[in-house]
């Protein structure tokens, strides 16, 4: 069974409307190319400073985001993948989740996964968990093109999460990104393929890309890999929308050639 998927690069700004417009192009692509999935990369509609408009963005969610984007995959005929957006917590008035929400293509929400792993790097200027609240549970859904896994950006550091997601049967996994320049020209492929490699998995890592404002850059090379950890789709240093093909039969041909998931000893690792 071969899906197509793609990954939407953007350089998202403070000024909301611009990333929904954006956005709104990037959806009318995908119906032409008649892609299956359409992925969208982290806080990709709104990047910038002030946390009480993050708070602004949150508000119309529920009420504006999900419904435009509801409406964009039944138009479009496609799944779609909110990297993720800001959402209220309802108990918490200092801090948002930072939120993935996945729609069918009938505009139906079918996963809502909050961040659970908080990018706290105080040396490089960083407190991820100062504005946002961490979520508690991991997400693993069932799809028409295959058993789906969500993570958000700094997740990728941790492999017990993609550990988990594929001993739930997770086939795709999507790994929505803001990675750091500075960080990402060292550790984003290397970590994405490797997750890829011991998951047998793939990997579908849409990114933010470029300068958002004073020393904020995002680091780009949006990339799809598959179960073998070869880059399927990597995108050039500009926005807009990469395309691959998944065939999920190929990566049940992987994980029988070489059984990893049965290799396990878990009653021996410390």
């Amino acid at each position: 069974m071969s899906i197509e998927v793609g990954v939407v690069q953007m350089n998202s700004s403070n000024i909301y409307e611009e990333n929904m417009s954006f956005a709104e192009l990037m959806m009318k692509q995908a119906k032409n190319k008649q892609i299956d999935i359409v992925t969208f990369p982290e806080t990709f509609l709104f990047v910038g400073k002030d946390h009480q408009e993050k708070y602004c963005v949150a508000e119309r969610l529920e009420t504006e985001i999900i419904p435009r984007f509801s409406e964009m995959a039944i138009e479009s005929g496609c799944s779609v993948l909110l990297g993720s957006v800001y959402e209220l917590t309802g108990d918490d008035d200092e801090r948002l989740y930072n939120t993935s929400i996945f729609l069918d293509a009938d505009g139906v929400e079918q996963a809502r996964y909050r961040k659970i792993h908080m990018c706290d790097a105080a040396p490089l200027g960083y407190m991820e968990s100062a504005g946002i609240k961490p979520g508690e549970k991991t997400a693993v859904i069932d799809h028409e093109t295959g058993r789906l896994g969500f993570t958000i950006c700094y997740d990728l550091r941790f492999p017990d999460l993609f550990r988990s997601l594929s001993g739930q049967g997770a086939e795709i996994v999507f790994v929505p990104a803001a990675f750091f320049l500075h960080t990402g020209k060292h550790h984003w492929l290397p970590l994405l393929i490797a997750r890829a490699i011991e998951n047998q998995i793939y990997i579908v890592a849409p990114n933010q890309w470029g300068k958002h404002y004073d020393d904020r850059i995002s680091y780009g090379s949006s990339v799809i890999i598959d179960p073998w950890g070869s880059v399927l789709c990597c995108s050039p240093e500009t926005v807009g929308l990469t395309v691959a093909s998944l065939d999920l039969n190929y990566l049940r041909e992987v994980r029988m050639n070489m059984p990893l998931h049965t290799h396990r000893r878990p009653d021996l690792y410390i």
